[in-house]
């Protein structure tokens, strides 16, 4: 009774404190204590854990004799341990707080199930509140896991899963939290008691056959902390490795699971089991080929952790530090051709040893011999036929004999023998007339033993024979046993290496697959392939420098995340190199860097640039590697020019965060650099240049500046051997002086107080060298007999220098002095306004509102833009400028193709005219016709590619002029050269994204490119489409004429291709209504198709657009439109394939408008192809000319015509096309039809002719400033 009193008085006060906790949610820890002790008189919480301890006490007392029989009622039983369950129920058991709460529960639960038989009770109750409490899974795993330990009652354990075994899986996937709270327990279970759960592991194997995954994941997950736990090493039983191979065989299994979670928990899975190196050597090869498969996945979670699985393998591989298959497959082979030889002599041994010593042999057979002779001893001897010819003699008879005894043909051997002993009786092993059965039997072994053993007899220990001596080497058994282990660790040798060989070979596949993976949309993904990439190049595999490379433009990613993962790994590859000393590691440093930049390009020397500026502005680059690079630089201590040439660059890269690195050894640069030493290093004298260049900002300067920008004056040494190098290497056919002459003038006009000064003189220089030359070849021969000749590179030198200062004087004109202009003026206005008086300040309100409006600074803007406008147009190109000298020797080179035919030349002359173009609109105007007649005619691949860049430039300088020619900067995107195609994808690109060009359905050609056979230039087209489906809806905008182009049967592409390019284009769409547009768009295009073929295109993209049930009813708004083209089995299997894509998520209500649509599709294609006559009779015979005619194949790329003489040069006319017009009487009489027609359908004369009419020439052009686009030389 007392028990009975304590217990329903603890579960009285347990229930007070819960509802206390519930109404008093907002109050703090210490408030909540002092209100329950003034409520109660005590705290409750801290009273608990003694009751219980009472009542654990009480229960282990022998209490037996309180019951007749001596047997405890159930009941007394169930109410001790129902208050305990009933404590657990309550959410705050599973706070630390509580853990000497849970303890003493346990306890209690455990005296109960080791002396009262508690077992069933306690686990039918813990299923029930697995399922019914989410709290309780790590509360009852600690608790189960103390009575299986301390009380032994590990069959509870087995109790429990069984129970969770028999659950119903369809139930478990409707119960969705019993099935989680069944996975946790099961899951912390093993982690606690792997060895108790793993007897009772076959209960849950049917769950892995269910449908719930949570429940999949579960099992998975104890069998792999049995795997860690229990089943490791390599001294397991024969039944434990079994086991171990069947949970590892149900691992890789589920690796190919239907569902994503469990594909990800797998390789989760894998990954610990790897990292704790317990997979065993022999499944290596099957885990990474799981994994590298894995990474095709098109859930992103298991694509990420399946890189985490490969980076696990290669940072715990037991093979090498270096994985490199090159240095790993000599040695293999080595180790094999050796392998092989020791085999090779096994075999030999073994042989001579079985050939040498028949008197094993003779042992084993006679068994069988002795029983045979006794068999025909007992039979009497028959006269048979002659065994032996007449002419035989005895030792051809013995060699009978022993072929017979060795083939175990025991019989006929005695048979023959008893026939010699009668035969040879002269013989002297035949001379025994005795045929015992111990005679013969020795008989039989000298004969079969050979003629040693009877020398040996006869003659005693003689010389053996040769054959004999050769064959028969004295081995002892203790040296057959080391041959024997010698190749048994070669073997193992061998086995060593070729699994290191496959490992690696995986790597380098997996590497080739994940560099692929570099630029997906997903943050976290891209930082495994980063850390992967990282790990792999520490393993020295050569292949993980080209991950490591290809992470670089990763560095401008507007993800912060990914910035950091690119910084983390250069941070962690090239910044902390080992070395004994401060020296050593910024020797290793260098280096690592130097390497980088061997045979890089331009972008990644620009992403190089920005980690290094990173690094410095941190601080991250210890002194001793810029001294070092100083002594490089000025060689100060050995090395390569090369490395010479190598530092310089990196220190100008540094300099870009710490400007001083340069400036404060300007002087040095420029004597090392620029010396006067001949012939020059122009490539050293290059990157001083863009070394030094990066002192200063090369950007527009703003307008809130105090201080002018920073300029060196015209007599400083740098630009005083700047322009002696441009001039004396002017004269002498250098490569590499034109890009040295570009960087020299661009940091002349940067960094130069008057740089047009100085670049005059350098035009002037080279321009009299010019003419000297030509005077001095035109006075060695007779004038009259030929033209004076100069040579093609220094007239190419001379158009590529000044190309390049125009270009520079333009860009000089309207950021430096436009910045200053600007900066100056602000200035001005701010020194105006402090000294107004007060007074003045409260001026006329017209005034006030124009200064709130930004009108006084827009106009003054306006002002200075007009007078940067008026230089370019009316000065730098009149008649008394430099660089108006060298315009009609610029226009007489390019209007020469057949003269001035030199590649180079050419292509040199196309670019600067482009550059030219750039200054004044009305000499960009006049030449316009010229450089597009060379774009679209030119024969040199190199001359379009640069005509392409510069066009481009016009574009966006002077729109409105190079607008009436935008169809030929398209047709560019079908050059039949890879280069042109690829410049012309890059400027098309950057034109349409910003708006520059109209977008019409000639974007089209874009979309050609995504079938474009170089991969480079197909990347770079989806890229453009990728980058266009975020700017509204212009993917959506532009179908309709991209379809309409594609599939016209005389311009557009073949069916697989349009199939690939609209797969592509069509997943950008993605709304609704999009998609329900674009149905109703394409299902009346079927009215104004004129071929099958069109009818098929149509319907493949109806097909590939993701329809709703709304999109269905719009299709069935407009059957008419194409039921009567569903007897074409494409088009009609295209429709199936809409049915079966609204089958899989239609609801119930939509099923029957889905059933409705496929029997009207059926309906229309089987009565399609059963009345196919009267079907042709009414469409008439036009209709079949139309469907029996062929579109003729039009090759994408045409080739370009040579040109042989300027009088090819010539612009062609706009070609222009009549468009047959229905005939209206027919249209009359036959029903009304919706007719939609698109944009590609109508011609424009406009868009015909890329010459405007002097009506249609605007007057007056606003300046748009120039921005930065590549230059393509040859």
């Amino acid at each position: 009774m007392n028990c009975y009193a304590l217990i329903r008085l603890l579960e009285s006060f347990e229930n007070m404190t819960s509802r206390t906790s519930l109404i008093n949610l907002d109050v703090g820890g210490k408030g909540k204590k002092a209100q329950a002790k003034a409520a109660h008189g005590f705290d409750w919480e801290e009273e608990r854990q003694p009751v219980l301890q009472l009542l654990t006490q009480l229960l282990q007392l022998d209490i037996r004799h309180l019951w007749n029989h001596s047997v405890i009622e159930e009941e007394f039983v169930s109410l001790v341990t129902g208050c305990c369950y009933r404590l657990l129920e309550n959410p705050t058991i599973s706070h630390q707080k509580n853990r000497p709460t849970r303890e003493a529960i346990a306890h209690l639960l455990g005296v109960a199930l080791v002396r009262y038989s508690h077992m069933l009770s306690a686990t039918v109750k813990i299923i029930q509140m697995l399922q019914h409490f989410e709290h309780l899974p790590s509360v009852l795993v600690a608790a189960v896991s103390l009575w299986a330990t301390d009380y032994g009652m590990k069959s509870i354990v087995g109790e429990i899963v069984r129970e969770i075994g028999q659950k119903c899986s369809q139930e478990l996937s409707r119960d969705t939290a019993g099935a989680k709270g069944f996975a946790a327990f099961l899951t912390e279970l093993a982690e606690r008691i792997p060895a108790v759960l793993m007897s009772s592991m076959c209960f849950l194997l049917d769950h892995l056959d269910g449908e719930n995954y949570v429940m999949r994941n579960a099992v998975l997950a104890a069998m792999t902390e049995v795997i860690l736990q229990v089943l490791k090493g390599d001294q397991l039983e024969e039944t434990a490795r079994e086991t171990r191979d069947q949970f590892l065989d149900i691992l890789q299994v589920h690796g190919h699971d239907v569902n994503s979670f469990v594909r990800s928990r797998v390789l989760q899975l894998l990954t610990r089991i790897v990292q704790q190196k317990v997979l065993p050597l022999t499944r290596f090869q099957a885990v990474m080929a799981l994994a590298v498969g894995r990474l095709a996945d098109k859930s992103v979670l298991v694509c990420k952790n399946a890189i985490q699985l490969l980076a696990s393998f290669v940072a715990n591989n037991p093979f090498s530090c270096k994985l490199s298959d090159t240095d790993l497959a000599g040695p293999l082979q080595k180790e094999t051709q050796k392998l092989q030889e020791m085999r090779a002599a096994q075999r030999q041994s073994t042989a001579a040893s079985a050939a040498l010593d028949p008197e094993e042999e003779w042992e084993a057979m006679l068994p069988e011999v002795k029983s045979t002779l006794q068999q025909l001893l007992e039979l009497p001897q028959e006269e048979g036929d002659q065994q032996i010819a007449d002419s035989e003699t005895a030792e051809e008879v013995k060699g009978r004999i022993r072929h017979l005894l060795a083939k175990a043909s025991y019989k006929q051997a005695i048979i023959l023998t008893r026939e010699a002993t009668s035969r040879f009786q002269e013989s002297e092993h035949f001379r025994h007339t005795d045929l015992e059965e111990t005679s013969f039997l020795s008989l039989l072994g000298i004969i079969f033993k050979g003629p040693a053993a009877s020398t040996q007899e006869s003659h005693g220990d003689t010389v053996p024979a040769p054959t004999d001596s050769k064959d028969t080497p004295s081995v002892s058994e203790p040296e057959v046993s080391q041959r024997n282990d010698e190749l048994v660790k070669q073997e193992m040798l061998v086995q060593y290496l070729q699994d290191a060989y496959s490992f690696s070979q995986k790597i380098t596949e997996a590497i080739g697959i994940i560099s692929k993976m570099m630029y997906e949309n997903t943050t976290t993904v891209v930082q495994e392939v980063i850390e992967f990439f990282v790990m792999v190049f520490q393993f020295g595999v050569p292949q993980a420098l080209f991950g490591v490379r290809r992470m670089l433009p990763l560095i401008w990613s507007k993800e912060p995340g990914v910035r950091e993962a690119v910084l983390n790994a250069y941070r962690q590859l090239y910044l902390s190199p080992k070395g004994d000393s401060a020296r050593a590691t910024a020797q290793a440093l260098v280096q690592n860097l130097s390497l980088l930049l061997v045979d890089a390009s331009v972008g990644t020397i620009q992403c190089l640039e920005e980690i290094l500026c990173e690094f410095v502005q941190k601080d991250e680059i210890k002194p001793a590697v810029i001294h070092l690079l100083w002594e490089r630089a000025t060689e100060k201590v050995p090395c390569s020019p090369l490395e010479r040439c190598s530092s310089v660059m990196l220190l100008g890269m540094m300099a870009r965060g710490k400007p001083e690195i340069i400036g404060s050894n300007l002087d040095t640069l420029v004597k090392v650099g620029l010396d006067e030493k001949f012939p020059q290093d122009y490539r050293l004298a290059q990157q001083v240049c863009l070394a030094i260049a990066n002192i200063s900002d090369r950007r527009k300067p703003s307008l809130g500046e105090r201080e002018p920008p920073f300029r060196l004056p015209q007599e400083h040494k740098l630009f005083e051997r700047l322009r002696e190098m441009v001039t004396k290497g002017f004269a002498h056919p250098d490569p590499l002086w034109i890009p040295f002459k570009e960087v020299a003038v661009s940091l002349t006009y940067q960094l130069a107080e008057g740089p047009e000064v100085i670049c005059a003189q350098m035009l002037q220089g080279c321009a009299k060298q010019a003419l000297e030359k030509l005077e001095k070849s035109t006075s060695e021969e007779d004038p009259k007999e030929t033209v004076p000749m100069l040579p093609t590179f220094l007239l190419m030198n001379l158009l590529s220098l000044a190309g390049d200062v125009a270009l520079q004087q333009l860009v000089h004109l309207e950021q430096a002095v436009s910045g200053e202009l600007g900066r100056r003026r602000v200035l001005r206005e701010e020194q105006e306004h402090r000294t107004k008086e007060p007074k003045e300040k409260n001026t006329s309100s017209e005034t006030t509102m124009e200064e709130e409006m930004g009108l006084v600074g827009a106009t003054a803007d306006d002002t200075e833009a007009e007078l940067i406008r008026s230089i370019c147009e009316k000065e730098l190109l009149d008649g008394s400028q430099v660089l108006a000298a060298f315009v009609p020797l610029l226009l007489k080179v390019c209007n020469n193709p057949g003269l001035y035919s030199n590649p180079a030349l050419c292509a040199t002359a196309s670019l600067a005219l482009g550059k030219f173009c750039m200054i004044s609109a009305t000499f960009c105007d006049s030449q316009l016709r010229l450089l597009f007649t060379m774009l679209e005619k030119s024969s040199l691949p190199a001359v379009r590619s640069n005509l392409m860049v510069a066009t481009g430039d016009l574009a966006i300088r002077f729109p409105n002029l190079v607008d009436p020619w935008t169809p030929h900067l398209y047709a560019r995107l079908r050059d039949p050269a890879q280069q042109v195609r690829r410049t012309a994808g890059l400027v098309m690109t950057h034109l349409i994204l910003k708006d520059m060009v109209k977008v019409k359905g000639q974007v089209s050609e874009m979309a050609v490119l995504l079938i474009d056979p170089v991969p480079q230039i197909a990347a770079l087209a989806k890229n453009f489409f990728n980058e266009l489906s975020h700017k509204g809806n212009a993917v959506y905008n532009l179908l309709p004429d991209i379809i309409s182009r594609l599939s016209d049967p005389e311009g557009g592409v073949e069916e697989e291709p349009f199939h690939t390019i609209m797969k592509q284009l069509l997943s950008y769409i993605t709304k609704d209504k999009q998609t329900e547009s674009l149905v109703e768009k394409l299902c009346h295009r079927f009215r104004t198709a004129r071929t099958e073929r069109q009818y098929r295109d149509l319907a493949y993209c109806v097909s590939q657009l993701p329809l709703t049930e709304r999109g269905l009813h719009k299709m069935l708004d407009n059957f008419d439109c194409f039921g009567d083209k569903l007897v074409d089995e494409s088009v009609f299997s295209a429709f199936l394939s809409v049915v079966g894509k609204l089958r899989r998520g239609a609801k119930p209500e939509g099923k029957t408008t889905i059933d409705e649509f496929e029997q009207k599709l059926r309906a229309c294609h089987t009565r399609g192809m059963d009345g196919i006559e009267e079907l042709e009779t009414g469409q008439g015979g036009s209709q079949q000319a139309l469907s029996a005619k062929k579109p003729s194949a039009v090759s994408r790329r045409q080739p370009l015509t040579s040109v042989d003489s300027d009088n090819d040069f010539v612009t062609p006319k706009p070609r222009r096309t009549n468009h047959r017009r229905p005939n209206t009487q027919q249209q009359k009489s036959k029903k009304k039809k919706v007719k939609v027609v698109f944009s590609s359908d109508e011609t424009s004369e406009d868009e015909l002719s890329a010459e405007m009419t002097e009506e249609e020439t605007p007057k007056r052009t606003t300046p748009i400033r120039r921005s930065s686009a590549r230059r393509h030389r040859s």
